[in-house]
């Protein structure tokens, strides 16, 4: 395992590289942020002077070199358009990001994998076969349409959450978190909902293809035959084989939550860090683009270090296989 972890940190460490690299070079290439941030009325000497200190005059390599050396010491840069941290920006939105995903995380899971394992346990009835069908529509909606029709719905015609905003939220440690109140609860159901559908259709799926895989076997077959209860053969002798493959697809889901929650800030206002990055490109703010990038590939990178652990935890044969 320990070798695994090492080799694991060593291409992790190549590919936040790699990505900081074609990140900061493609945002280099498609626009100039002189045309945003300076004044139409500015003269040349005042846009050359904005360039020089924002040491847009650079060449490409000198500019990534610096930025890379202000990235290790722990520094993401100033933002080109607010002039604040690009530390303190992120913190600001993370939280709001991070709670809905973990909400939609909860619901997807928690609701769409019990789901997919009863089905699977029982596939020829009616249940299994509906949720089957449910799953696909899952999969076929778009985000910003199941926002939309949900803000419809539930916003304005039937007016029992919120539309937009995050609502009433509480500081700990400075930090401000809107789960922990009944009005920041209410408006996070319908954003955290949307966001968890197409991941709960997944889980369902992937829940019920697994076990009606799995209680074909001949060792949960055997464990009928001993006479061994229903809730016994699911929970002790099929669920751990049926989980292998998922613990993999929720590490995946939870980085790519967080990171792909964009289009749901949009549609409901939500102050997340998606609608952060959307702003930023918008105005051609390198450092808060290229932070992101960082950030969220050093996270998928992170969750998929610990999916591997936990897959080795789980089946410590693909611990054997890989150490080979």
């Amino acid at each position: 395992m320990a070798e695994m972890i090492a080799r694991r940190l060593v291409q992790s460490l190549i590919t936040l590289l790699a990505l900081s690299f074609i990140t900061f070079a493609g945002l280099y290439m498609i626009g100039n942020p002189m045309e945003v941030l300076a004044d139409e009325s500015a003269t040349a000497l005042e846009i050359q002077q904005i360039s020089e200190r924002l040491g847009l005059d650079q060449p490409l390599y000198i500019q990534y070199m610096r930025y890379m050396g202000r990235l290790l010491s722990g520094d993401f840069g100033t933002s080109f358009v607010t002039a604040l941290p690009v530390s303190t920006m992120l913190l600001q939105r993370l939280p709001a990001t991070l709670e809905m995903a973990l909400i939609s995380i909860i619901i997807s899971v928690g609701i769409g994998l019990p789901l997919g394992i009863l089905a699977g346990t029982f596939p020829d009835s009616r249940f299994s076969k509906f949720a089957s069908i449910s799953s696909i529509f899952g999969f076929s909606l778009p985000n910003f349409w199941l926002g939309l029709m949900l803000l419809l719905v539930f916003a304005v015609q039937l007016a029992v959450f919120p539309a937009i905003g995050r609502g009433q939220t509480v500081e700990i440690n400075g930090v401000a978190w809107s789960f922990l109140t009944w009005d920041g609860l209410t408006h996070l159901i319908l954003p955290a909902v949307t966001l968890a559908t197409g991941n709960l259709a997944l889980m369902l799926r992937l829940g019920r293809a697994g076990m009606q895989e799995v209680m074909l076997l001949d060792y949960v077959k055997l464990a009928r035959i001993k006479g061994l209860s229903p809730w016994r053969v699911v929970t002790v002798h099929a669920l751990r084989n049926v989980m292998i493959p998922i613990v993999t697809i929720i590490g995946l889901e939870i980085g790519g939550l967080v990171s792909g929650a964009i289009i749901t800030e949009t549609v409901f206002a939500w102050p997340g860090i998606g609608k952060l990055l959307i702003d930023s490109i918008n105005m051609l703010d390198r450092p808060v683009v290229i932070a992101y990038m960082m950030i969220f590939t050093f996270m998928f990178v992170t969750i998929n270090l610990i999916v591997d652990i936990l897959y080795i935890v789980l089946d410590p044969r693909a611990g054997t296989g890989r150490a080979s």
